[in-house]
Order: C-alpha cells, then sequence, then structure tokens
C-alpha cells in the first residue's frame, strides 16, 4: 500500500503502527507518515493540521474526515486519477499539503512512495522510478528541471501540481518542454488544500484558475474570492484574496487586499509591483546571456520603514548581490513599466530567504533577516 523511504508497508502494518517496533530513529516524515496513516486507517474522524506559517504564525486548524475525502475526491475526478495509479509523496507530511496526498492514495487506491522532503526528490529514488501523480513546490520542480534527466522523470505523468508559492513566467516557459499537464494550486489549509486549478502548460495553458467540479465561487464586497463547497462542509469562506471572477466561474488572482504599501499617502499593491520585477528579470535575462539566472531569482517586494514616506518600497532579491551596471539596468527596467510612485526605493540581496518547511518564503523571518544585513542601496 505505501513505500516510505524504501521500506513497504501493508494496510494491516499501518492501522497496527506502533513506535515502539521501530529498530532504528524516524525521521520527522517517517513518524508523521506512519502516525497519520495509523490514524486514517482506523477510521479517525477529526484532523489537526498547522498553517504553514507563510503570512504570519502558524495556527491549528481542526478538519474532519469527510471534508478531507470530498477533496481527494474532488482531485481524483478532476485530474482523471485511479486505482493503481503511482503517486510521489515529498511534501512534508505534517503539513496540509503532504497530508492530503495520503488521503488521495488512501481514497483513491494510489500505490503511495513517500520520500523526505528535498529540493530534489527523486535524488533517493531508484533511476527508473516512474509516477502518475505528485505534488511539488515551485522550487522543486525548479530543481528537477535543473538536474540531468530530471525532466525525463516528469514525463508519462498524469497531473503534476504546483503550490506553495508563486510560479515564475521563467519556470512557465520552461515548462512549455514537459509534455505532463502541470497544474498552478489555489487553496489553503482551510480549504483542505486547492479549490481551483490553473494549468501552465501545453494548449490548455491559462492565466485563470478553474474550481474544482462542486465548487462555488463568489466575491464578497470587498472584491476577495469566496468559496463554498463539500470541502468546506458547505459553508461559505472568506477570503483575503482579490480576484476577477469570469463568467465562465474562473478567475484570475490580482493579489491580497491586505498585502498594500502606504508610501508617502500612494496605495502601492505589493503584487502590481513583483508582477513589474518579474518581466523586468525576464527582460534582462532575455537581452544578455550571461544574466540568464537572473529571472529564476526568488524575490519579494515589502514596504519597509521610512521617515520622509512612512514605507519605501523596497526589492529584496535572493542571492549574490548584483552588480552596479545589472543594478541600473533593472532599476530603468522597473522605471518603465511602473508609475513614478510605485517603483521600488531600494534593491537588497540576501544570500537566503528565510522559508518554511514546505519550501514558502516567511516573508517577516526574510525581512528580519534584512535588517541584520546592512542597509540596502537607495536611489
Amino acid at each position: 500500500m505505501l513505500t516510505l523511504n524504501g521500506r513497504f508497508y501493508s494496510a494491516d502494518e499501518l492501522r497496527t503502527w506502533d513506535e515502539s517496533q521501530a529498530t532504528s530513529e524516524l525521521t520527522e516524515q517517517e513518524r508523521a507518515t506512519l502516525d497519520f496513516s495509523r490514524a486514517w486507517l482506523t477510521g479517525q474522524e477529526r484532523f489537526t493540521v498547522r498553517t504553514s506559517g507563510s503570512t504570519g504564525p502558524p495556527k491549528p486548524i481542526t478538519l474532519t474526515r469527510e471534508q478531507m475525502e470530498a477533496s481527494a475526491r474532488l482531485t481524483g475526478q478532476a485530474l482523471g486519477l485511479t486505482p493503481g495509479d503511482r503517486a510521489l509523496v515529498c511534501l512534508p507530511v505534517r503539513y496540509i499539503a503532504g497530508r492530503m496526498m495520503l488521503v488521495r492514495g488512501f481514497v483513491l487506491g494510489l500505490e503511495l512512495t513517500v520520500v523526505e522532503p528535498a529540493s530534489q526528490p527523486f535524488a533517493a529514488l531508484p533511476r527508473d522510478a516512474r509516477f502518475h501523480f505528485t505534488a511539488l513546490v515551485p522550487l522543486q520542480l525548479q530543481t528537477i528541471l535543473d538536474a540531468a534527466g530530471g525532466p525525463s522523470r516528469l514525463e508519462g505523468m498524469k497531473a503534476i501540481l504546483v503550490g506553495g508559492g508563486p510560479v515564475s513566467r521563467a519556470l512557465e516557459r520552461r515548462l512549455q518542454a514537459i509534455q505532463s499537464p502541470v497544474y498552478h494550486t489555489y487553496g489553503m489549509t482551510e480549504t483542505v488544500t486547492h479549490v481551483a486549478l490553473r494549468r501552465l502548460n501545453g494548449p490548455q495553458a491559462s492565466r485563470a484558475f478553474r474550481p474544482l467540479p462542486g465548487v462555488e465561487l463568489g466575491v464578497d464586497e470587498r472584491g476577495c474570492l469566496t468559496v463554498r463547497g463539500p470541502m468546506t462542509r458547505g459553508r461559505l469562506l472568506h477570503t483575503n484574496d482579490r480576484v476577477t471572477l469570469r463568467p465562465d466561474g474562473s478567475f484570475l488572482w490580482l493579489g491580497r487586499v491586505d498585502n498594500v504599501i502606504n508610501s508617502g499617502g500612494v496605495k502601492v499593491p505589493v503584487e502590481e509591483v513583483e508582477r513589474a520585477v518579474e518581466e523586468a528579470l525576464l527582460a534582462l535575462a532575455e537581452g544578455k546571456p550571461e544574466l540568464a539566472g537572473l529571472a529564476e531569482r526568488r524575490f519579494l517586494v515589502a514596504g519597509l520603514p521610512d521617515p520622509r514616506l512612512g514605507q519605501a518600497v523596497t526589492l529584496i532579491l535572493e542571492g549574490e548581490p548584483l552588480a552596479p551596471p545589472v543594478i541600473e539596468l533593472l532599476e530603468e527596467a522597473l522605471a518603465a513599466r511602473l508609475p513614478r510612485y510605485h517603483a521600488p526605493r531600494a534593491i537588497h540581496t540576501l544570500p537566503r530567504f528565510a522559508e518554511t518547511a514546505t519550501g514558502k518564503i516567511q516573508r517577516q523571518e526574510t525581512l528580519q533577516l534584512l535588517a541584520q544585513e546592512r542597509p540596502p542601496r537607495t536611489f
């Protein structure tokens, strides 16, 4: 039923699992997988999971078995998963994304292979290991594409889910060489992972998210998305995500309603600036071969305290510092794409962003790291 770090476990072994049976110290992934599998297979009705902590302090969320089963069945229906399909679980099982991969396996009758969360999940697997289904974060997908022979490991799948963070235009372009369908997910712990998907590659690629079967979407007075479906137990859930809802039921994600920088009285939506940064980095990478890696850098935009403006729009890039000529090119590219008071007034780099166990950038922790560094360059 389930292979965990190379060891096969039958359903009976999972139901009767006791940690005292372990012959060696268990990793966190192993313990979480075995504990949850036992609870699920013995009929536990309620489960508590913690949010990832990417946008605020982690908090516990209680979900019912009914909600989790409904989410799993709708995913199987949307992606055409069938009993016997092989699924790779390479996300932390203590969080909802990894945990729901197990639930999908149990509910849909999939053959599960669970490995330790890593940027290159195929590294610990045999070269001939192939799967029909997996879920990844953008960093994992990027690392797989960068590895020799990595793209071939993705071929032949029925579906590859990508979630936990934004998917860059540069990554989307690379995915066009992959034949297997790749989907960007929209969801959260409260919705038992995704409630909508958008295709990233192939002729069906789209900027719009489409809801899973049976999911009702709407917009509240703030212009934010509302969700109702089996995974919410029929209750209306209000999100903080601004969207454009289309007549066909799909939606375009615009950004978070609470993610606005007040710079000198000008309200600057963070996502608007981040889209411009992404376009600028991609243009610079395409125009100069020596800057090819620039488009694949992670970044974030934040409003940092400023004595004159209140908050200064600031761009933070992950990785090595940029050379002064590159900074000047980036300044020019951003000035051409953004209104005067929306363009970043400071650019800084950090060797590594703070992130959650699932690979999401932790904004506040990253800004704390920035505060420990030398002051950013202003212009």
